[in-house]
């Protein structure tokens, strides 16, 4: 005759004291605890499934209480008058739940919401925008380790299709930054963008519509000279070739960034394309403009403010720009940078890392290191110095020589 088990009670239960080695209490019918020499207290199920002894774990006490691991144990029970394993059933139920808390879409949210604060407002808004209509809807629901190379190609294959191939890249790289954050975190287990490279055809490169004639810039500025809207958005023109910044930079540009005695502007990393911080040198027209409008807006937050506590919209200039005459398909805000490149360049003959260091491009010197914030930063002073100079000549029609800069 089996030994009659006497049901656990709570009193026991709390009683129950570790010992030098781990033992069990029972409750009957193959539930039990285990007392660990730790103190852990572990509800276990002991049961036969296909004439193998199996053990099934239903939590720990008193996190479950005796009441909710019987109704456990009884469920367990009943699967298993069923012909089911309750330990199997039991590990698919957490596979389901795991994957449900770690789709594609779950998780390139969370991605989003711990990258957003480092991009700028406008790149935040891209990012979810391509996120919830050309990814979402079509792998979002799915578990992110299921999801592979093909099924990450036939959501581009539909832009593909549409014929927006610059998108389409730049949706690969978004999911690609969303599967490599699931590796480190340890939900997926590689990249699968990494295996379509060519599997879409190249976008075409398409380069800002920009001034670079030097007699036509001079013309350009007499226009912004002549500009009679907004005292704001003209400024914003002006200072615009002067430091050949992105116009996303500009427009959001905080009066705390900018010091008018020392003549720096310190952009933060994360205002920045490249997440770096930027240093501009401002040379004395530029002071002067930034002097002037201090006057109107030095109170506020924005340089140049717009409604609503927010800073200047992003369509000013180029609405500007439009209102003196130049159409999209000639000048751009962005393409004040090109202006600046160029000319600095083939005109004015200066190295091409200290263009493209103030162009705020990532510069890299001879053992692959970035260069800082500050570096040749005097002689980018004089570079900004210099290119202010030769613009107020342009502006004049002066017939303005090319000459060669003098290496620091």
């Amino acid at each position: 005759m089996p030994k009659q088990v006497l049901p656990l009670t709570d009193l026991k239960i709390q009683k129950a004291k570790p010992k030098k080695k781990q033992y069990t209490m029972f409750d009957g019918k193959g539930l039990y605890l285990l007392v660990s020499p730790a103190g852990g207290k572990l509800w276990r199920y002991k049961y036969r499934y296909e004439g193998r002894q199996r053990l099934m774990a239903l939590g720990s006490y008193p996190e479950v209480s005796l009441d909710e691991a019987r109704r456990r144990h009884d469920e367990a029970r009943q699967l298993l008058a069923s012909n089911i394993d309750p330990g199997a059933a039991k590990k698919e139920r957490t596979r389901r739940n795991i994957e449900e808390k770690e789709t594609f879409e779950v998780i390139a949210r969370e991605w989003f919401d711990k990258f957003r604060h480092t991009w700028s407002e406008r790149h935040a808004e891209t990012v979810i925008s391509r996120l919830t209509s050309y990814v979402f809807p079509y792998l979002g629901g799915q578990p992110i380790s299921d999801i592979g190379a093909p099924e990450v190609l036939s959501v581009l294959r539909r832009l593909e299709a549409r014929g927006v191939l610059e998108t389409a890249h730049r949706t690969k790289i978004i999911c690609g930054q969303v599967f490599r954050y699931a590796v480190a975190t340890g939900r997926a287990q590689r990249d699968p963008t990494t295996d379509l490279r060519g599997a879409i055809p190249p976008a075409e490169v398409t380069h800002m519509p920009a001034i670079t004639d030097p007699v036509e810039v001079g013309a350009l500025l007499r226009a912004i000279d002549a500009y009679e809207g907004s005292h704001i958005v003209e400024s914003a023109l002006k200072l615009a070739p002067l430091l050949f910044v992105r116009p996303g930079e500009l427009r959001t540009a905080e009066w705390k960034e900018i010091d008018l005695e020392k003549a720096e502007w310190n952009i933060p990393a994360t205002k920045m394309k490249i997440k770096e911080p930027h240093l501009v040198p401002l040379s004395r027209q530029a002071v002067a403009i930034l002097r002037n409008l201090h006057k109107i807006t030095g109170e506020g937050k924005y340089v140049f403010p717009g409604r609503n506590t927010r800073p200047m919209s992003d369509n000013a200039v180029l609405t500007a720009l439009r209102a003196m005459g130049y159409e999209k398909e000639r000048m751009t805000g962005h393409g004040f940078r090109a202006m600046a490149r160029t000319l600095l360049d083939e005109v004015l003959h200066y190295r091409f890392d200290l263009i493209e260091h103030q162009l705020a491009h990532t510069v890299r010197d001879p053992l692959g290191r970035a260069y800082n914030r500050t570096k040749y930063l005097k002689e980018r002073r004089k570079m900004m110095q210099a290119w202010a100079d030769y613009l107020d000549g342009l502006k004049a029609g002066a017939k303005v020589m090319p000459f060669r800069a003098k290496e620091a």
